[in-house]
């Protein structure tokens, strides 16, 4: 699956990345999922399957520190993606 992130910009809710539903490298902004990163990972959209929130939580839990940062504007696009980590 692919996953958006994006800085908070004019945001008035917390850090949210968009997962898009369709598996693989492509990336269809309206095919996606919504889900929290904090305070847990959490499917607001309600369309991810269990399997596929899980490893969406997983992916989280590695790169929530670099995620927040860059929603915070705490680091800029190629910091985030030096490091973001793949699941295992």
């Amino acid at each position: 699956m692919t996953v958006w992130v994006s800085p908070r910009g004019q945001a008035r809710h917390d850090v949210r990345i968009k997962v898009n539903l369709s598996h693989g490298r492509r990336m269809t902004i309206q095919d996606t999922a919504v889900v929290t990163v904090r305070p847990s990972p959490q499917d607001l959209s309600g369309q991810l399957s269990p399997v596929d929130l899980q490893a969406v939580s997983t992916w989280i839990r590695l790169n929530e520190a670099v995620v927040v940062d860059y929603w915070e504007f705490r680091v800029d696009t190629d910091e985030l993606l030096r490091c973001l980590q793949r699941l295992p």
